[in-house]
């Protein structure tokens, strides 16, 4: 079994640096998700969701990331990496990192309704492919689930407000 190879001080540091892509995201009206690859305890690779920016499906703020990651380090291998990321990585994102072989994943908030790395299923942890990730959920998990919420609710209201003057 895989372990750790981060402290929690560590790992709160790094999620507040995916906050921070999150943040951005936001500030276009994106929905805020960020993440950072962490190599050595330096991050190599930054992202955050520009899906509607972009109108581009894959535009997740993990692909960013990683492919900026990628490019750093001139490989699409990124062994003895580690991924921070705001709310628990979709099939494609975890597909990603693990053909990039991330090594850990930490994640804030779960997604219920999308997530594959503890949620609906586990594809990171899961022994029967050649390449398998540690995975941590829950760091800064209030934080990064607020986010979330307040983004919705917000887009509840200005959509409720649309209604209202047609």
């Amino acid at each position: 079994m895989k372990e750790s190879t981060l402290t929690q001080e560590e790992k709160e540091y790094f999620m507040r640096e995916a906050i921070a892509e999150a943040k951005k995201a936001e500030a276009i009206r994106e929905v805020p998700i960020g993440a950072v690859v962490v190599l050595n305890k330096q991050v190599i690779g930054r992202g955050h969701n520009l899906r509607e920016t972009t109108q581009n499906a894959t535009a997740h703020a993990e692909m960013i990331a990683i492919q900026e990651a990628c490019e750093q380090v001139g490989s699409w291998r990124l062994e003895k990496a580690q991924l921070f990321v705001t709310l628990e990585p979709c099939p494609m994102c975890s597909g990603a990192s693990m053909l990039s072989r991330i090594e850990e994943v930490y994640f804030g908030a779960y997604d219920p309704k999308g997530g594959t790395a503890g949620s609906l299923l586990n594809l990171l942890e899961d022994e029967r492919f050649n390449h398998w990730s540690y995975v941590e959920a829950g760091i800064l998990q209030e934080e990064c689930g607020q986010l979330l919420t307040a983004f919705f609710r917000e887009l509840r209201r200005i959509k409720k407000q649309k209604r209202k003057k047609d």
